[in-house]
C-alpha cells in the first residue's frame, strides 16, 4: 500500500537511507528537517522527496510537517544533545504526528531498552516508548541493534588505514549489530502492510561477530590485514562519557539478544547483512 510518510532525520545517516528506501517501495516521502537548504536535504529533493522545515523544539512546525500524511518515521538521536533531550524531543514529534491526525507511527528504538540495561539512552528510548503506548495511534516499534556502520565513524576509519579495528569489548565478545541499509529495508516492509505490524515490538539485528571476526570480515573485504585492538574500559570511562561507558559495560556483560535467525527466517526479503557482505559495499 502506497502511502505518504513523514520521515524525521532525514538528512542523517538512519532517516536518510529510510527515506531512500521508502521511494524505492513506491511510497511518497516528506523529509523533515531544521535546515532545508542544507546539502543533505538538496539530495533529497534531487531525488523527488518533499523536504520542509522543522524543529523539535516548535511543535506548532512539526504538527505543520505532519499535516497531511498517512504516517510518520520517528526517530532521534542523544548524540549532541543527551538521552534527555532527546526523550523530549521524540515525545514532541509523538504528540505532534497525533495531533495532526496521522493513522500511523513507526518509532525507532533500540534492541535491550526494556531490559534494564543501565545505559542512559537506552532508558531514554525505553520511556519514549512508554509514551508512545498512551497515545490512540496505530504504531509499531523497530529496535536495532550497535548500526555496522558505527565501523565508517572517523576514529575507526582513521585506526583502520593503519591496520587495526578497535573496540572496547574483548576479541572473543560477541556483539550484534544491524546494517542501517537493512534497518531501512525492514522498515519499509512495516510501512509497505501496517496492519501486519501494528501492535509489535521487533528487535533487529544483521549478524552477531567476535572484534576478531570483525577484523577478519574487515581484512577480506579490504584486501588487507586489519588486526583487532581492544580498547579498555578504563579508556571510555575516563574520556567523560557516561553514556558511552554504560553501553560498553552492557556490551561487555549481558548484551543484545536478538533471536537472529528467528528473525532472518521471518523476514528473508530484507537481505541482512554479515559485516564482510555490508563491507564489500563501502566505498572505502
Amino acid at each position: 500500500m502506497s502511502s505518504t510518510i513523514l520521515v524525521s532525520g532525514a538528512t542523517g545517516t538512519q532517516g536518510g537511507a529510510v527515506a531512500r528506501v521508502l521511494l524505492d517501495h513506491g511510497h511518497s516521502v516528506r523529509a523533515m528537517t531544521r535546515n532545508p537548504h542544507s546539502d543533505a536535504a538538496r539530495a533529497l529533493s534531487a531525488l523527488g522527496i518533499e523536504v520542509v522545515a522543522a524543529d523539535f523544539d516548535e511543535p506548532a512546525s512539526l504538527r505543520a510537517a505532519a499535516s497531511g500524511v498517512d504516517a510518520v518515521y520517528a526517530m532521534g538521536t542523544p548524540y549532541g544533545s543527551d538521552a534527555e533531550t532527546e526523550e523530549r524531543q521524540a515525545n514532541t514529534l509523538l504528540d505532534a504526528a497525533v495531533a495532526a491526525g496521522v493513522g500511523f507511527i513507526v518509532y525507532s528504538s533500540v534492541a535491550s531498552a526494556l531490559d534494564d540495561s543501565k545505559v542512559p539512552h537506552f532508558e531514554s528510548k525505553a520511556r519514549v516508548e512508554e509514551h508512545l503506548a498512551t497515545l490512540s495511534v496505530a504504531h509499531t516499534v523497530v529496535a536495532p541493534a550497535m548500526f555496522t556502520d558505527n565501523i565508517l565513524a572517523p576514529h575507526n576509519t582513521e585506526a583502520l588505514a593503519r591496520g587495526h579495528y578497535a573496540f572496547a569489548v574483548a576479541a572473543d565478545t560477541r556483539v550484534q549489530q544491524v546494517a542501517i541499509s537493512d534497518l531501512a529495508e525492514f522498515t519499509a516492509l512495516v510501512f509497505d502492510d501496517p496492519q501486519r505490524f501494528a501492535g509489535q515490538r521487533i528487535e533487529l539485528a544483521s549478524s552477531e561477530e567476535t572484534g576478531a571476526e570483525v577484523a577478519d570480515a574487515l581484512s577480506a573485504a579490504l584486501g588487507r590485514t586489519i588486526e583487532y585492538s581492544e580498547v579498555p574500559l578504563e579508556t571510555i570511562e575516563a574520556s567523560g562519557n557516561d553514556d558511552l561507558a554504560a553501553m560498553m559495560r552492557f556490551l561487555r556483560g549481558p548484551g543484545y539478544t536478538v533471536d537472529i535467525d528467528a528473525l532472518h527466517a521471518a523476514y528473508p526479503e530484507v537481505g541482512w547483512h554479515t559485516v564482510e557482505s555490508w563491507a564489500r559495499e563501502q566505498s572505502w
